[in-house]
């Protein structure tokens, strides 16, 4: 049996936890601070809670990280000195996660592909870094598929930016076209012609458009995660800085229901 620490449990993260949970580990989580809704996803996935994130970094041998990309250097950062394997599988650019990296003498780094594991076949976790095969060997024969791809830490977040490089800066183009078409007057004939010319885009941004709505507050941070890693590259980051606004605004309009 292998102690691991999920910080924090949100919809991902629980679901992560749970398919150790069902493979028999045992997963801890540090409840204070934390909201009513995350420890009602702890409960279900049957994690222990230990109260804080020290209690926690003592009595784990693996520490888990998934949460929102903007706070995934300040969860590191409250786990600094942990002695066993740090695991980022968060969506954060390659340079994000090799600074994780300086901050623990033994890294993973993960990137999530893919809906919560509810069943096989639709989840990858993405691993690099030096102990990658330790953590991918933890998921061996579950739901959620382990695929290590390279030694060297900011591999597996370089997979996730261009992966989600793609899925959500398409998504947020859409989003933006087809608001253009209702501004101008012009949605109805435009769907018209997409299903005759274009059938798959109107379900993709309808798709879209739920998704954002529900999760884009989580997406900004990943859009300027990718505009970063874009830019260390040299490459154009004005996609994905679009991308940004796009989501924040879905956050904005979701708030206001």
């Amino acid at each position: 049996m292998t102690v691991v620490g999920l910080v924090h449990p949100g919809e991902m993260g629980a679901a992560v936890a749970a398919v150790l949970r069902e493979r028999g580990e045992t997963v801890l989580w540090a409840s204070a601070g934390r909201s009513t809704a995350t420890a009602e996803r702890a409960a279900h996935a049957g994690l222990e809670d230990v109260g804080d994130v020290a209690e926690l970094c003592r009595r784990s041998e693996i520490v888990l990280s998934v949460c929102p990309p903007h706070a995934a250097v300040d969860v590191a950062r409250e786990a600094a000195g942990f002695a066993g394997i740090y695991v980022d599988a968060n969506a954060v650019s390659p340079d994000t996660a090799r600074a994780v990296a300086g901050l623990h003498a033994q890294f993973v780094d993960g990137g999530i592909v893919g809906s919560p594991p509810e069943r096989p076949g639709t989840t990858r976790l993405y691993l690099s870094g030096g102990e990658a095969e330790k953590i991918a060997a933890l998921f061996a024969g579950t739901r959620l598929e382990a695929r290590v791809i390279s030694a060297e830490p900011g591999a597996a977040s370089a997979l996730k930016a261009a992966y989600a490089g793609w899925t959500k800066g398409s998504a947020a183009l859409l989003l933006t076209v087809l608001e253009l078409a209702r501004a101008e007057g012009v949605e109805d004939a435009l769907l018209e012609e997409w299903r005759l010319s274009l059938p798959q885009l109107e379900e993709r941004s309808a798709s879209a458009a739920r998704s954002a709505s529900r999760k884009g507050w989580r997406w900004i941070g990943e859009m300027e995660e990718i505009a970063h890693s874009m830019a260390a590259q040299d490459l154009p980051t004005g996609f994905h800085e679009a991308a940004t606004d796009v989501f924040r605004r879905a956050a904005g309009e979701s708030q206001r229901r």
